[in-house]
């Protein structure tokens, strides 16, 4: 029973005006043919090069949450283009992407982007501006004539892991204490500086 001079509850949710809120998506069909026609018309427009545009480094993303992963970046740095024998103003000219902001942290990322450039040039068919005067590094034409569109991505993206191969597990395996095994790498990080203070204190005393 209702309380107090209250107004009388009629909730029926304006059962007569369901299309006003609700969202469709009658064009689904249609969008996915212009976006397949898109993609045709731009791999024609930019043929022979890749379809998929430049080249890109392999590069790991900012914080912790995401940095575990691999990912394209914008561009390859000088150092990687050096190490590989690429030219930097040569490289855009050859669909290959620079960034000159981007700074190589670590002998693993040159490494993977050194490998990647030099599997590129390994694949690579450069084309003549004309075909009745060839310029030296370009392809001869038996490889023109064999040569076709690349569609999809350029180059496969390394994997981020080593995958391991499945092992039996010992009782060795069983018996031992992961948890004290985090425990004794934890101590062994924060003591490291209390030790090393410790070793040379009883060094000098003897």
């Amino acid at each position: 029973m209702v309380r107090h001079n209250n107004v009388i509850p009629n909730q029926h949710f304006h059962k007569t005006c369901w299309q006003n809120h609700v969202k469709t998506w009658f064009n689904q069909a249609a969008r996915k043919k212009r976006r397949r026609l898109a993609r045709q018309k731009k791999a024609a427009d930019m043929a022979p090069r890749p379809a998929a545009g430049l080249l890109r480094p392999v590069v790991h993303p900012p914080t912790a949450k995401y940095n575990y992963k691999l990912r394209q970046g914008r561009g390859f740095t000088f150092a990687e283009l050096k190490e590989a024998g690429v030219n930097r103003k040569e490289a855009l000219t050859i669909g290959i992407s620079v960034d000159h902001r981007r700074r190589n942290r670590s002998a693993e990322s040159l490494q993977i982007n050194v490998q990647r450039l030099k599997e590129y040039k390994s694949k690579l068919i450069v084309f003549p501006r004309k075909r009745n005067k060839p310029k030296a590094g370009d392809a001869e034409v038996a490889e023109l004539e064999q040569a076709t569109q690349k569609v999809g991505p350029i180059l496969p993206m390394p994997s981020a892991f080593a995958k391991e191969k499945p092992m039996v597990i010992t009782d060795e395996m069983k018996e031992e204490s992961v948890f004290h095994k985090l425990r004794m790498a934890r101590a062994d990080y924060h003591l490291f500086g209390v030790r090393q203070k410790n070793r040379l204190i009883k060094a000098a005393k003897e």
